[in-house]
C-alpha cells in the first residue's frame, strides 16, 4: 500500500525579495512562526491583505523563504470572494494568471499576475519515488478514505532530493473529503 500524508494547504502568499521590501520595509527578513513539512519552508509570522475586484481577504499567511517570483495560492472559493478567475495550475506557472493588490504593514503592490489555485500534487523524495516506481510530473490517482471518501484524479508527482513525502490539496478539497492535515491517503495508480 502506497500511503501518503495529507497536507491541507490554506491560502498563502510566496513573496519575492523585492516584494518583501515593498510590503514590509527595505531589508526586511521574514520571521519564522512554524516550520512546514517541506524542508526549509516555514509559515512566517507576517500576513498580508489581498484585494480583488469584488472583495478582500485579510491575514493571508506569508510562506518563507523568499522565492524568485511572487505567487498567491488560493482556493476556488477564495477566487469567487475576490472576483478573480484564478486558474488551476502548477506552482510557478504564472503566465496568463490574474493579478491582485497585496497590502503589507509598510506598503502595497499591484501584481499584474501570480494568483493561482495550486494543482493538487504530491512531493516525493527521490528515494521514495524510485522505491514506488513514480516519475516526476507523473499523474496519479489518489484515494482518500474518510466519512466522505473521494478519489482524486490527475495528482501531479513532484520528485526532488529536497522534498519530503507530502500531498498538498487546498481547503476546498480538504473540506469536500472531510480530512485535515495529518490524515492519510493512498495512491491507487
Amino acid at each position: 500500500m502506497k500511503q501518503v500524508p495529507i497536507g491541507v494547504s490554506a491560502r498563502h502568499v510566496h513573496l519575492s525579495p523585492e516584494h518583501i521590501d515593498l510590503l514590509f520595509g527595505a531589508g526586511y527578513q521574514l520571521m519564522v512562526l512554524k516550520k512546514l513539512t517541506q524542508p526549509g519552508q516555514f509559515a512566517a509570522e507576517e500576513t498580508v491583505k489581498i484585494t480583488g475586484p469584488n472583495g478582500h481577504i485579510d491575514k493571508v499567511r506569508v510562506i518563507g523563504p523568499a522565492r524568485k517570483q511572487t505567487q498567491i495560492e488560493i482556493s476556488r472559493t477564495d477566487a469567487i470572494t475576490l472576483g478573480v478567475n484564478a486558474p488551476v495550475c502548477e506552482s510557478g506557472k504564472l503566465e496568463g494568471t490574474p493579478g491582485i493588490k497585496v497590502t503589507g504593514s509598510k506598503g502595497e503592490i499591484e501584481l499584474e499576475k501570480g494568483v493561482i489555485v495550486a494543482a493538487r500534487h504530491i512531493h516525493f523524495h527521490t528515494s521514495q519515488a524510485k522505491e514506488w516506481g513514480i516519475k516526476d510530473m507523473q499523474r496519479l490517482r489518489v484515494k482518500i478514505s474518510s466519512d466522505r471518501p473521494l478519489i482524486l484524479e490527475g495528482v501531479i508527482a513532484r520528485v526532488s532530493e529536497r522534498y519530503a513525502l507530502d500531498m498538498h490539496i487546498d481547503t476546498d478539497e480538504g473540506n469536500a473529503a472531510g480530512v485535515l492535515t495529518g490524515d492519510w491517503a493512498e495512491i491507487v495508480d
